[in-house]
């Protein structure tokens, strides 16, 4: 109970990180929408605006990294992987930790407080555009990113040893998902019961309808 307990407050740091980051989406969206306004309503464009996007934006991405890696949602092959048992899932994604992941996230880790501690130290500013604004707190994000992922990670490789030892995944904090991924992967699964299997293939069944129909509407509009 204890280790679940770990396993799930880790997953809540992750999620909660990641839901804060979201916000910044409301700053990027209202620097571009400014700067349009400016640049082409009023002909004063200004130079930091491309400099501030990207930070928003690139602090976006590496805070998501942690939140993603809690939801199981980055990238893998599930036509192979979601075909396989419990047991064999961890074994292959212990493996891959133990190769990839953990020395990229310390590489991640090593670099990015170096080049956050030389930013600091020279008081970096951007060069890509006139009277670039400062970096130092930008670059900063590379290793508070790179902590949470390798935490989050810890979390994920604590996971595969449980499931290796008891042939079932721990629990996870579960997050908001689209219906129609949930709905197919309880269609495709052989670790449910059938009822509850056949109810999902309906659903999704259903899903797919409407998403045909809303296609064909679609095309009879254009």
């Amino acid at each position: 109970m204890k280790l679940q307990r770990f396993l799930l407050a880790v997953d809540d740091i992750s999620i909660w990180v990641g839901k804060a980051a979201a916000w910044l989406i409301i700053g990027l969206m209202t620097l571009v929408c400014a700067e349009v306004f400016k640049r082409y309503i009023l002909n004063m464009p200004t130079a930091w605006i491309f400099d501030a996007s990207n930070m928003f934006y690139g602090t976006l991405f590496m805070l998501a990294g942690a939140y993603a890696l809690a939801q199981n949602a980055h990238v893998r092959g599930d036509f192979l992987y979601s075909s396989m048992r419990p047991r064999w899932q961890a074994a292959l994604d212990l493996i891959l930790y133990i190769v990839f992941f953990l020395p990229g996230i310390a590489a991640l880790l090593y670099a990015g407080y170096d080049y956050a501690a030389l930013s600091w130290h020279i008081g970096e500013h951007s060069t890509t555009t006139a009277e670039g604004p400062p970096v130092y707190h930008f670059k900063t994000v590379i290793p508070i990113a790179g902590a949470l992922v390798m935490l989050q990670g810890l979390a994920e490789i604590i996971r595969c040893l449980v499931c290796l030892k008891t042939g079932q995944w721990p629990a996870r904090r579960k997050d908001v998902a689209e219906i129609d991924v949930v709905e197919q992967q309880l269609a495709h699964s052989e670790y449910v019961d059938a009822e509850t299997r056949k109810a999902a293939i309906k659903k999704a069944q259903q899903i797919d309808e409407a998403a045909r129909q809303r296609g064909m509407g679609g095309d009879l509009q254009t």
